[in-house]
Parts: C-alpha cells; sequence; structure tokens
C-alpha cells in the first residue's frame, strides 16, 4: 500500500509541475527560443563551410542545450519556496527525495524533453547526417535529464539567495562538464568512424548515478536552504 501511495504521489507531483508549466507557457517557450536562437546563429556567423559546421555542430548544440536548460533552473522550486508548498513537501511522511524527483522529471519534460526534439531540425543546419542525428538524439535523450537533476542541486542550494541565478551557474555548470564531453564526444565519433558505444554507455552510467543520488543530495540541500 505505501508502495502504491509513493507511486501516485509521484505521477501527482509531475502532473502538478506539468499543468503549472502550461499555465506560463512564455517561460517554457523561452528556454526553446534561446535553444534556436543560440544554434541558429552559429552557421550565420561562420559562414556556409560545410566541412566546418559538422565539426562543430555537436559542441554547438550540445553547449546550447546546456545553457538552455540552466534558464528555467531557478524557478524550479523558488514558486514552491514562495506560496509555502515546499514546506507542505518537508512535512509530508512520503521521502521528500520521491518528491524531488517527480519534480526533476517533470522539470526535465517542460524544458529538456523539447531540446531533445528540436534538435535534430537545427541539425540539418550543420549537414549532419542521418546517422549523427540519430547518435544526438539518443545522447540528448541520456544527457539532457543528467542536467535537470545536478541542476535541481544547484537550484536547492541556492534557494531564497540574491543573486542566486549567477550562483547557480557556477555551481552547475562544472559538474555538467563530463556529460558535455561524452555527449558531444558520441557525435564526433560517428564522423571518425570509431564506436559510439562507449560514449553513450558512460551516458548510461552518470544518468544512473544521478538517479540514484542527486534526488537524495538536493532534498538534503533543501532541508539546509529552508532552515
Amino acid at each position: 500500500m505505501k508502495k502504491e501511495t509513493m507511486s501516485g504521489l509521484f505521477m501527482l507531483v509531475i502532473r502538478r509541475d506539468l499543468m503549472l508549466a502550461m499555465r506560463r507557457r512564455a517561460d517554457v517557450l523561452t528556454t526553446l527560443i534561446f535553444f534556436v536562437m543560440v544554434v541558429s546563429l552559429f552557421p550565420l556567423g561562420v559562414g556556409p563551410e560545410m566541412d566546418m559546421l559538422r565539426k562543430m555542430a555537436p559542441g554547438v548544440l550540445w553547449v546550447a542545450a546546456l545553457l538552455s536548460s540552466m534558464l528555467s533552473l531557478g524557478r524550479l522550486f523558488s514558486a514552491d519556496h514562495l506560496d509555502g508548498t515546499l514546506e507542505q513537501m518537508m512535512l509530508a511522511p512520503q521521502s521528500l527525495s520521491m518528491l524531488v524527483l517527480g519534480k526533476m522529471v517533470a522539470h526535465w519534460m517542460v524544458s529538456g524533453l523539447p531540446l531533445v526534439l528540436m534538435a535534430p531540425v537545427l541539425g540539418i543546419q550543420f549537414d549532419m547526417s542521418a546517422e549523427a542525428l540519430g547518435v544526438l538524439i539518443i545522447g540528448l535523450l541520456l544527457g539532457t535529464p543528467i542536467l535537470s537533476m545536478i541542476g535541481g542541486i544547484g537550484a536547492a542550494l541556492t534557494l531564497g539567495l540574491r543573486g542566486g541565478g549567477v550562483l547557480l551557474s557556477l555551481l552547475v555548470l562544472p559538474l555538467c562538464i563530463p556529460v558535455l564531453i561524452f555527449g558531444t564526444g558520441a557525435v564526433e565519433a560517428v564522423s571518425t568512424g570509431l564506436s559510439v558505444a562507449s560514449h553513450l554507455s558512460l551516458l548510461g552510467a552518470l544518468l544512473v548515478l544521478a538517479l540514484a543520488f542527486t534526488p537524495w543530495v538536493t532534498a538534503q540541500a533543501l532541508r539546509i536552504s529552508m532552515e
């Protein structure tokens, strides 16, 4: 019975955050528009040299995805903190880590999943091959949830602080470098003829580690910030 209650509460948190996000469509569109603009400006600035664009494509798309996902991290817990919902979550008998994981999943569905769906369309601007686009999608599906979960730790630590957005960036960006390296390396391996399995396996391992540890760490950071 307890397991069913936890799973039901987990889904309830996701559904609630998605409904709130749909009421703030401007925030959701801001992340996606920023991603599209950053990626689209590079071909215009560099020029029509396809060889150079193909080499730049993995790094440009991954860096743009990282920066775009960070735009909405500050709002991950701030609204719940202001209206008192976060305090009620902390007082609930259920695990705070599970509630936090639900919020992270909802954040990824709102900010990360649209970037994954848009990335192949933008990759065509860089003359990426179909195989490279497929690896890019798989890499982003594995990597963008990690960005949301790592970002959740930073959002919890900077909750309620003045100028927290800058501090959040300083905390989160260094931790996201391994995701950036393995994500771009997987796409680059396609063009060099190497196996992409190692890079994707490492991304998968990072995702499992993030699922195991980041909800608990974020929950502890929230308790510290609320004291």
